[in-house]
């Protein structure tokens, strides 16, 4: 996903490119996406996760839904078939947070 100048993508063109499974359109679809970060140990994320980026995660978790926030995020895609449960699910609507599914492996 290229991110220089001229190609700038933001999240509403990223649910429009419907690669993934929206789950949760959340608050800023308007948000240019920086990059892309893959990682799934949430305190490594905490200290790298790159403000506006998309970033793949199997850690489908309230946890990581708190690192998103933290980190200004600006989606989660979670891959490998991982799901957040109900509660989880809520709080990332509560949050305004964007949430992907997947079934590709995180590194596809």
């Amino acid at each position: 996903m290229s991110t220089n100048a001229k190609n700038k993508i933001t999240i509403k063109d990223l649910i429009a490119k419907e690669i993934f499974t929206l789950v949760n359109e959340g608050a800023s679809t308007d948000t240019c996406i920086s990059e892309c970060y893959c990682c799934d140990l949430l305190s490594v994320a905490m200290k790298t996760l790159p403000m506006d980026s998309v970033w793949f995660t199997v850690m489908a978790n309230i946890n990581a839904l708190a690192v998103c926030s933290l980190a200004d995020a600006a989606c989660i895609v979670f891959a490998e078939g991982m799901k957040l449960d109900e509660a989880a699910l809520a709080k990332a609507k509560e949050q305004g947070i964007t949430i992907f599914y997947t079934e590709d492996k995180v590194f596809d």
